[in-house]
Formats: structure tokens, sequence, C-alpha cells
């Protein structure tokens, strides 16, 4: 579903990341690791065509660099993270812009039965069918993460991509978000990529591990096969003797 080649990407003339390659098939869930500044974020900008880059991205037959933006839309879908929003539309309204790329390009175009019903689905998926009227200036910074993940699912991609989904978001709704996430992605002809910070969620999360340093991928596979003694290399601390720790607490 997505073939990603040798890509090389960054800003102005220095590439932030530099020959990243794998193939992602439909069921699967990909979570991207590695360190601040290494990349992880700039990748997922290229795949989403929001970042020139060289090599090769195709996304279900599509070429990411060429495609047009509203038939890319309808392959992927991008959430960022989302600290604050610049307008004051409804949870509704807001959810419902993710049907932009299915409703026909015009001046007078609206919403139709179809869009209205897979909106409704959206809001019911994330719990926030009580809410729909509620404007998102007003609202907590995880209820705004999930009207944004709400809006993800209405579009129907056969693609999403994650940049720190969890960010804001309560220890309920992250668990809740990877089955959310998790079960959208067992659909056919359905992948996830996601960006992590949180180990034990990203595995969690995902069949598929891509381990990034400086701009390289140092691990890309399944996750059953992740050498976990990568992550001190990756992360430049003992992750597994922090992990073990920690857990002692709850012994």
């Amino acid at each position: 579903m997505l073939k990603v080649e040798n890509v090389a990407c960054g800003y102005g003339e220095k590439n932030v990341v530099n020959g990243i390659s794998f193939h992602l098939h439909p069921q699967e869930c990909m979570a991207i690791l590695g360190a601040n500044g290494c990349g992880k974020t700039t990748l997922v900008k290229a795949l989403a065509g929001l970042l020139p880059f060289s090599g090769s991205i195709t996304a279900c037959g599509l070429d990411v660099r060429t495609a047009p933006r509203r038939e890319t839309a309808r392959t992927i879908a991008l959430m960022s993270q989302i600290n604050s929003v610049d307008f004051d539309y409804s949870v509704y309204e807001t959810v419902m812009m993710g049907r932009y790329a299915h409703q026909r390009p015009g001046l007078f175009a609206s919403a139709g039965p179809q869009d209205k019903q897979i909106v409704a689905q959206a809001l019911a998926k994330t719990g926030l069918t009580d809410l729909a009227d509620r404007r998102v200036t007003q609202l907590s910074g995880g209820q705004l993460q999930r009207v944004f993940l709400a809006r993800v699912f209405a579009q129907q991609p056969h693609i999403i991509l994650l940049d720190e989904p969890t960010n804001h978001l309560d220890l309920k709704f992250q668990i809740e978000l990877v089955q959310l996430l998790n079960e959208w992605a067992a659909e056919e002809n359905h992948c996830v990529v996601g960006v992590l910070h949180d180990i034990n969620l990203a595995l969690e999360f995902a069949n598929r591990i891509l381990l990034m340093r400086n701009g390289t991928a140092v691990f890309e596979g399944k996750a059953s096969e992740l050498d976990l003694s990568l992550l001190h290399q990756v992360y430049d601390t003992d992750v597994r003797a922090w992990m073990q720790q920690s857990l002692k607490r709850w012994e």
C-alpha cells in the first residue's frame, strides 16, 4: 500500500532524512521511533506530500510527488500535533472538513446525506457525539485531539499518518486511541504510520517498527524482530534497565 524507496528530505538545502526505504502492506501499523531531532516528523511530512523529497513514495498506486492534492487526500490523511486552533468552528463542522476531498468541487458544494452519516459515525467512534455542537475553542487539549482524529476518520483514507497522536491525551484515551487505530487498520486496504515517543505504547500499537537515528534507519521490520538493545544505541540511554526499574513500582 505504501512504498517508500530511498527517500531523502529536509529544509532548504539541508537533508534531515537520508535513504529511508520500506514497504507497508494492508492491515499493518508502523511506529516510527527515535530521539528528538532524528527526522521522524520530517519523514512523515514527506510521506504526506508536504515536503519536497528525492527518491519515491507511492501510496496505493499514487505517486505522492505528482498526484493532485484532492486525490492524495482521498488516499492519505495526516494528523499532526495539535496545540491550538485559529478558528471557532463547532466540533461537527470541524469533523465535516474531513469530507472536503470527497465532495463535488465548486462554490456551492454542500454536505450530502452520506457525508453526514460518515461524520456521525466518526463522532461516535471517538466519543464526541455529545460535544458535536461545542465550539472547538472551548475544548481541552485532549478533546481537541479527539476532534482531529474524528476528522481523519471522516476523511476515509486508506493510509493514516500520525505525528505524536497521543499528545495531550490522558492514559485512558491513549489506550483507546491505539485500539481504535488497530481496529481501523484491520479493515481491508488500510494501514497506519505513527510517530510515537512512548516506546511501550508503540510496541503495543505497531506490528512494524522504523527505528531512526540521525535521519537514517537503524532498524526496519517486524516489531517482534526488534532487538531491544538497539534502543540503547538510538536513545543514548539504557532503555531496558529504565523500563525494568520503573515497572518495579507496580510489583
